[in-house]
């Protein structure tokens, strides 16, 4: 399929499909919704699947790369769901110890795109841990949707259980320097933001994209550096910033908080319409940049 531009798409049914990705309306709701834009002999249905992930267009890093060394660790996760697997990735000519990140998926388990972005952070020289929320049920499906339906089955204090296991895993990892970042994408921008306040002896680095914002009453308990990432289109995760970042600096974290104009929720992903090419690689950019000073 020839992918679409995000200017392809009339705003609302972009609205709806947030609505849809993010729970808020079910697949029919967004049917009923997008066909009343579905023009010239395309239909709703067509609409939905132009926007969702095509993962033929998504790998930067093969997992066969040679400058990285890359498989899957299943880790100890005793107050989440007992075991969490995901894949891990590092320099192939690594020597010494590394920085670490913790790299956290959407709402749909662990996909080709975020297992892509764990290889291009290990060629930027970190040790990347990209685990699998899904693990429980058997592991990212093949399918988003069906992705999205099992992780809403989850509890979220458990996943939140899981995700604080793999972040003090990597922190005691016999590769690693003692130094961990997470970074997270919608879904795991929010777990990014909830790390740092809930276990912030182990996270050095934060960069939420995207992602929901913590209580200001539990902003103070951050001891991370942050880097936010965020899309001027993404009314709903905006609505949220502006308390936040006063909440950062009324608590005096260090943070940089960046708005890319016209780009959407989602702009990192590269097998999605809503992808914007440079503002998911200037973003990328400053999230390595970022890394490298915070956790060297």
């Amino acid at each position: 399929m020839k992918r679409k531009k995000l200017s392809d798409f009339h705003p609302e049914v972009l609205r709806l499909f947030d609505d849809y990705v993010h729970g808020r309306v079910d697949r029919r709701g967004f049917l009923a919704g997008a066909s009343r834009f579905a023009t010239g002999g395309l239909t709703a249905a067509a609409l939905l699947e132009s926007l969702s992930p095509n993962y033929a267009w998504a790998e930067q890093v093969p997992p066969d790369d040679s400058r990285i060394v890359a498989g899957y660790e299943t880790i100890e996760s005793p107050e989440g769901y007992g075991k969490l697997k995901g894949l891990l990735a590092k320099p192939a000519n690594a020597t010494g110890k590394l920085p670490a990140v913790l790299v956290v998926h959407e709402n749909r388990g662990l996909n080709p795109y975020v297992e892509d972005v764990a290889r291009r952070l290990a060629v930027a020289g970190f040790l990347a841990y990209a685990p699998d929320a899904l693990t429980s049920l058997g592991g990212y499906p093949g399918n988003d949707d069906e992705g999205r339906a099992m992780q809403a089955k989850l509890d979220p204090e458990k996943i939140t259980e899981d995700f604080i296991a793999a972040a003090q895993w990597l922190d005691a990892h016999p590769d690693g320097s003692g130094k961990v970042g997470v970074v997270g994408f919608c879904f795991g921008g929010g777990m990014a933001n909830t790390l740092a306040v809930r276990i912030p002896d182990v996270i050095d680095a934060a960069v939420p994209f995207y992602g929901r914002q913590p209580a200001a009453e539990d902003v103070p308990k951050i001891k991370a550096k942050l880097q936010i990432h965020n899309a001027s289109m993404d009314e709903r995760i905006l609505a949220g910033a502006p308390a936040y970042e006063a909440a950062l600096k009324d608590a005096g974290v260090e943070f940089t908080a960046y708005v890319y104009e016209g780009a959407s929720h989602g702009f990192h992903n590269d097998t999605t319409p809503r992808y914007d090419e440079a503002a998911a690689k200037l973003a990328q950019e400053r999230m390595i940049a970022f890394f490298r000073e915070t956790l060297k």
